[in-house]
């Protein structure tokens, strides 16, 4: 009895002790995918805003062969009511391999990356000779920074809310009396071919 106790109690410490092993490995597996030697620590990502145009934006970076490509998507949900670009999208190009502080601090490049883009304010995806840079890579070689790609730049605007109500109002209060002008309003935006 006392050795089916003993033996219960090995069984018992060994299948813990392999359990905590698994548990560790991978723990450790997680740990090694984000860590700073493997390619997807390169992917940097990170947000700002464009207050002019009251959008927000993303951007990713891609390494892309010997470069990296950063996809920058802004938003405006306002301009979906009011008129005007609700959407941009564009991508830059630089090779910051060639800055070492890149390797050696990726997570603090991004940082300044999206600093960057902050300052640009109004340049985003629109001025190709505006770059993006680093300031860890500030006297780096121009091949370093990021430089928009012109032909990559999309912008897509909603149509301004319709005009012609407006107009139609406008006429029917020069042309009818107070009174009469809700029925003008709707006989001149009738008579009207806009399609709004």
């Amino acid at each position: 009895m006392l050795l089916l106790g003993t033996f219960t109690s090995w069984l018992l410490l060994a299948f813990l002790g392999q359990q905590v092993l698994l548990s560790s490995a991978v723990r450790n597996k997680k740990w090694g995918a984000g860590g700073k030697g493997s390619s997807s620590a390169t992917s940097g990502r990170g947000k700002f805003p464009i207050v002019a145009d009251k959008m927000q934006c993303t951007w990713v970076a891609k390494e892309i062969g010997d470069a990296v490509r950063l996809t920058v998507k802004c938003e405006n949900p306002e301009a979906r009511v009011t008129g005007g670009v609700t959407d941009l999208e564009c991508q830059y190009n630089g090779k910051p391999q060639l800055c070492p502080a890149y390797g050696s601090n990726r997570q603090s490049f991004w940082k300044q990356v999206t600093r960057a883009f902050k300052r640009h304010q109004g340049k985003v995806c629109k001025d190709e000779r505006a770059l993006v840079k680093a300031s860890v890579c500030k006297s780096a070689p121009r091949d370093v920074h990021f430089k928009l790609d012109i032909h990559s730049s999309v912008a897509s605007a909603h149509p301004t809310a319709c005009s012609g109500r407006v107009d139609s109002k406008r006429k029917a209060e020069e042309h009818c009396s107070s009174s009469w002008a809700s029925l003008c309003t709707f006989f001149f935006s009738m008579l009207q071919s806009d399609e709004c």
